[in-house]
């Protein structure tokens, strides 16, 4: 085995990708890049009956979109002949797989075994007739169609005639297997309760746990991180490794992510019914055209996502939350990964969002805002795009919720909030507004500071309240008791545009 550090991430291609395996994939990456190691993608395509098209493209754009790139992997092979680790995909590689098999047939270890799946369910059917669960293993396995219990001859005529079989791993019976996880310390199991696992088909394709086996040998995969629905496969993966003679990489299976209310994993029916995403990318169905949100197509920057996803089952143990890529490689380590599981809160998502909105350079949301304003066929100067951001930015989650914070700054209000304008407009408010107006048309240099000075000024002498003035006011430029300063929006949209937006409210309130 190398003795460099190599990880993989091996998806199947069955759908999109849920933000479980994101995170699979970037404890992966996390740990390949902290000990100077190589993360690969490899993908797990041996179900060819539960292929979708799309999905291995889908993989590969929500790795590159968070930013957490593979070294090897479908398009990208490693500096050595791609042979020695390449293909990486599983469905290239079938002309690898049978050999091992054999080699565990010969070896004792497996065999073949003809039973019909009507056959097992009758025996199945069976035993729960007498309280009893049916497991294909020692207790049974000399009572069934197998290679087992058949003459060599005959197992080799079966297999000639072109008929169904598989072949199956041979559980030892009368064990206590000793195992290791970085995460979950020492483990046992008691091998009478295993069962005979199938590892190859008669189509000619393996099974998943031979495959992967067999990949992660051949490409000297060091340490093996993945999900803790796998840990019930560990035993079955240390005893192919045992009988195939080869050295088993390190294990550590990683916490589920939870539902936020409720028990169980979290699910795209979560997501559904609480109304965030539970995938990076927008996916659509190629079969049902039904489309799913993503983090990305909603808004989140993917720096967020993933300083999100680092704190489901690891902690750095310090107060920190926000770490770069950068920082998470350098903190990162498995010691510091939880057993529990990690449960997901909605709300926490959004405040890391929040976090890196503030943080990020007012030129970038600029841009970013400048795009989302031609989707309302809004198109001002760039300079006044970047002036409205420094005003509002503050108080956003998302690009878009500067459009929602700060609109007015495009477009005059056409309707103006109800509450607010029972509060704020009285009777005699029309002809306040009316003298504001001619006071601030005097103002010669409009400017923040001249605007308020002059209007401030006015309402002292005339020993009017601030707030029989200033509320009427913003109602006027906003529609609404929203905003920044409301001289900072004045001086924004102009003089000319804040005198319409005045009359307006005159003529209309």
């Amino acid at each position: 085995m190398s003795q460099n550090v190599r990880v993989r991430f091996a998806p199947s291609p069955t759908g999109p990708l849920h933000i479980g395996g994101v995170r699979t994939a970037l404890f992966n990456y996390l740990y390949a890049k902290k000990h100077g190691g190589t993360f690969i993608l490899r993908i797990e395509d041996t179900d060819q009956n539960r292929y979708v098209a799309g999905a291995e493209d889908y993989i590969k754009n929500s790795l590159d979109w968070c930013n957490i790139p593979y070294d090897e992997g479908p398009g990208i092979s490693s500096s050595k002949e791609i042979g020695q680790y390449g293909p990486y995909r599983q469905s290239e590689r079938k002309d690898k797989y049978f050999a091992y098999a054999k080699a565990l047939i010969d070896s004792g270890n497996a065999y073949y075994a003809f039973d019909t799946s009507q056959d097992l369910d009758a025996h199945r059917k069976d035993h729960e007739a007498n309280g009893k669960t049916f497991i294909y293993n020692w207790h049974n396995r000399l009572k069934l169609e197998n290679s087992l219990v058949l003459s060599e001859e005959e197992t080799k005529a079966r297999i000639d005639a072109g008929g169904d079989y598989v072949i199956r791993f041979k559980s030892p019976q009368d064990e206590v297997l000793k195992m290791y996880d970085e995460i979950r310390g020492n483990i046992e199991i008691d091998t009478n309760i295993l069962d005979d696992k199938v590892l190859f088909k008669s189509d000619g394709m393996p099974t998943y746990h031979l495959a992967n086996i067999v990949d992660d040998h051949l490409m000297e995969i060091t340490h093996v991180i993945r999900g803790e629905e796998w840990l019930p496969s560990l035993a079955l993966h240390i005893l192919l490794y045992r009988s195939l003679e080869w050295e088993a990489p390190k294990f550590a299976h990683l916490p589920l992510i939870l539902k936020p209310v409720g028990k169980g994993k979290l699910s795209k029916r979560d997501g559904d019914k609480m109304g965030f995403p539970v995938f990076p990318l927008e996916w659509k169905d190629p079969k049902t055209n039904e489309i799913s949100a993503g983090y990305k197509e909603d808004g989140y920057f993917s720096e967020a996502v993933v300083n999100m996803l680092a704190f489901l089952g690891w902690n750095p143990g310090t107060e920190q939350e926000l770490f770069s890529l950068e920082e998470l490689i350098a903190a990162f380590n498995l010691n510091k990964v939880n057993k529990a599981g990690a449960k997901f809160d909605p709300e926490k998502t959004k405040w890391f969002q929040q976090q890196y909105m503030q943080s990020k350079d007012e030129e970038t949301i600029t841009t970013q805002f400048i795009d989302y304003l031609k989707t309302k066929d809004v198109s001002p100067q760039d300079d006044y795009v970047r002036h409205i951001v420094s005003l509002i930015k503050e108080r956003a989650v998302f690009v878009e919720d500067l459009w929602t914070l700060g609109n007015y700054f495009f477009t005059a209000p056409t309707s103006y909030d109800e509450k607010a304008a029972k509060k704020a407009w009285k009777e005699d408010t029309s002809d306040i507004m009316s003298e504001v107006k001619l006071v601030l048309q005097n103002v010669t240099n409009f400017t923040t500071v001249e605007a308020q000075t002059a209007l401030k000024g006015w309402i002292v002498d005339k020993g009017l309240g601030f707030g029989k003035v200033m509320q009427p006011l913003r109602l006027s430029l906003v529609g609404a008791m929203q905003g920044p300063d409301v001289f900072d929006i004045a001086t924004s949209i102009g003089q000319e545009e804040t005198l319409n937006r005045i009359q307006k409210a005159i003529d209309t309130l």
